[in-house]
């Protein structure tokens, strides 16, 4: 008997499984200590009335014979198929056929699956800082050989470099005879804050098709995009769709965190050594995965009536005014930050030289104020911390201003 040895490289705990850890011994030891936190991107405003009706009827479905479900197709229901391409991507200029969406329980699992459609010598590059997800999966299935604890860095990756220099944009400029096969973008990205315009996509698309790579990209973030010139897409971009496969969520765009639904797109023109990837991952959904339950499902159907969309559109304001309270503190304090405007995340820099985790140690125990330390995205994160848009208003405000007092000490 033998075990998958690719965990056993896995460093330390999941980043937000240790965060976790951390607040619970703080507040075990500190019971009457107000903590707020503004680190794990989770939703605060309540579901609209009529997602909750919209489930409610369905779970009454249940009730009958003849409206009762059992199985559903693994790929997703027709109807919310439809309403997903005429609301997400006609409105883009973008054709799909239901043929080439794929309904899941969340784009953070169709994240870690989708290196499934690839061979275990494919090269991997993913940008540094990125979500931990990508590379997490990748070893798992033993594609990215051993990490280096000195240098955090894994042997087999191909590293794209975020940093401060090229304004945490990830480019494709790699050494020579260092061509990925897999290419990882998150737009707008989870930690930075930063978004991709569309030349800047397109380059990336342009180098896909010479290179005959494939682009994983994560959209899970778009409906933050507020600058015309930023792309909701990566479809957006000519011959995308020989190239690219979209993952998008309806967890930050109609706050369903708990409610677990995501999509992802894979056009039927993207082929690789002549095998279809859309072919493959319709053949892999039915193995895996049962389909994404009938009434969540009508529950994002009822996302897209004007009443509810007005409504969910009135969520995303609220959490862009927090991301631009903090965006305009840290300004009149002088604080190097980035993101907060097509994204709900702010990505600060860590005062006095310190390292990420000895800032959140620090902000946990003198004010009481839980961020998220960027060096858990990767060694370019280290120094850096990630704040989330997501609190409330009131907490988003007070652990704001927390850190401003505190900074310059």
């Amino acid at each position: 008997m033998k075990i998958n040895p690719n965990f056993n490289r896995l460093p330390g705990n999941y980043l937000f499984n240790h965060i976790a850890e951390k607040v619970s011994a703080f507040k075990e030891g500190n019971p009457d200590s107000e903590v707020i936190k503004l680190s794990i991107g989770d939703v605060t405003q309540p579901l609209p009335r009529g997602v909750v009706e919209a489930m409610t009827q369905a779970g009454q479905e249940q009730l009958n014979s003849e409206t009762f479900k059992g199985y559903g197709p693994s790929t997703g229901y027709p109807f919310l198929k439809q309403a997903i391409i005429v609301h997400s991507y006609q409105t883009l200029n973008i054709d799909l056929s239901e043929d080439d969406l794929f309904i899941s329980d969340g784009s953070k699992t169709d994240a870690g699956a989708i290196q499934e459609l690839f061979s275990l010598e494919a090269k991997i590059a993913i940008g540094d800082p990125a979500y931990p997800t990508y590379i997490d999966s990748n070893v798992m299935a033993g594609r990215l050989g051993h990490y280096d604890d000195m240098s955090q860095s894994w042997s087999e990756l191909i590293t794209i470099p975020m940093t401060v220099d090229n304004h945490f944009q990830a480019v494709p400029d790699f050494d020579e005879g260092e061509q990925p096969d897999v290419i990882y973008i998150c737009s707008p990205n989870n930690p930075t804050g930063v978004a991709m315009t569309k030349d800047q996509l397109q380059e990336w698309v342009d180098y896909a098709i010479e290179h005959e790579s494939v682009i994983i990209f994560d959209g899970a973030y778009e409906s933050f995009i507020q600058d015309d010139h930023i792309p909701h897409s990566i479809y957006e971009c000519e011959g995308a769709k020989q190239c690219a496969i979209e993952m998008r969520s309806f967890s930050k765009t109609a706050g369903f965190t708990g409610m677990r639904i995501g999509y992802t797109v894979l056009p039927k023109e993207l082929v690789i050594e002549g095998q279809s990837l859309n072919a493959m991952w319709t053949r892999r959904q039915p193995t895996k995965f049962n389909g994404t339950s009938y009434i969540i499902q009508r529950a994002a159907l009822a996302t897209f009536e004007p009443e509810v969309k007005k409504e969910l559109k009135d969520n995303i304001v609220y959490y862009q005014r927090n991301a631009q309270h903090m965006v305009d503190a840290f300004n009149d304090a002088r604080i190097e930050h980035y993101g907060g405007v097509n994204a709900p995340y702010i990505w600060l820099k860590t005062p006095r030289d310190l390292s990420s985790w000895e800032y959140f140690d620090e902000l946990l125990q003198e004010s009481q104020v839980v961020i998220t330390p960027g060096s858990g995205y990767g060694a370019n994160g280290e120094g850096f911390m990630r704040l989330t848009a997501f609190g409330t208003y009131e907490d988003t405000v007070e652990a704001t201003q927390r850190i401003v007092e505190t900074y310059y000490k």
